[in-house]
């Protein structure tokens, strides 16, 4: 885990982490209506379409339309991204239809006065098998487990170690390219906080520091590969994958999920 420049990390103030809460909350809203409309024969472009009219009408802003990440590439066209089975983070929303037995992951953003809220879950569609079941189970109590070492006096390793451990004596395994990170103003802050990692190295947690958390969870081998609309990421393998997220706050009374309803 490379070192981190402190000063490179943004404190935020009360009165910003309680702006930044109120951009989480209209995220979970989105959220939750979007997961309330989760079946088979619902098209990704519908549940896109339900995020931002929500996002929209609390008026705050889509966060990840229109960002790219590197030269060259397409802006992401939508407010969410839907990710299905084998696919990761980064799926582009469009006509395709869920079916019965799909994993499906939603990522989304929202900016509010400025600051940005992120949170991801990942959900069944219809019935779906044990395995699958648990790799949802398993991804949601690692995100649980991260956050509850995210305390002043941690470090950055601390967290990444915490969920990396809960995930492989599972028997899953944690994605190394993509990584929980900082969120403020800037969609992405340091510090970055991967999903393995060892204990007391990183950077290391104060009050007003806020991180988006996010663990990465491959029901196979931990690598990923990039499909050809350059922005999906899916496991090289082919195997189902599974992938949550809050925004926390560090606070001297310990984390605070920022995007809850």
């Amino acid at each position: 885990m490379r070192q981190v420049d402190v000063a490179m990390i943004v404190i935020k103030s009360p009165s910003e982490i309680a702006i930044m809460r109120k951009s989480g909350a209209i995220l979970a809203l989105a959220l939750l209506a979007v997961r309330e409309r989760i079946a088979p024969g619902v098209t990704t472009a519908e549940l896109d379409a339900i995020a931002e009219e929500i996002i929209r009408s609390h008026g705050a802003i889509p966060a990840f339309k229109g960002v790219t990440q590197h030269s060259g590439q397409a802006p992401f066209p939508a407010t969410i991204t839907s990710s299905i089975n084998d696919e990761l983070v980064h799926g582009i929303p469009g006509p395709r239809k869920l079916r019965d037995g799909d994993i499906i992951s939603i990522d989304c953003g929202t900016i509010f006065k400025g600051f940005v809220g992120d949170s991801a879950f990942s959900a069944p569609v219809g019935e779906v098998t044990q395995e699958a079941a648990r790799l949802l189970e398993v991804t949601e109590q690692a995100l649980a487990v991260g956050i509850e070492m995210m305390r002043p006096g941690n470090r950055t390793g601390d967290v990444s170690h915490a969920i990396q451990q809960h995930v492989e004596t599972r028997g899953f395994s944690v994605v190394r390219e993509y990584t929980g990170h900082g969120v403020g103003r800037s969609m992405w802050e340091q510090p970055q906080v991967p999903n393995y990692g060892s204990p007391g190295r990183g950077a290391r947690l104060r009050p007003g520091m806020t991180i988006a958390l996010e663990p990465m969870v491959n029901q196979g081998a931990p690598g990923t590969r990039i499909l050809s609309d350059q922005w999906t990421v899916a496991t090289v393998d082919g195997k189902p994958c599974a992938h949550f997220e809050h925004t926390i706050a560090v606070t001297r009374d310990g984390p605070v999920i920022l995007t809850l309803p």
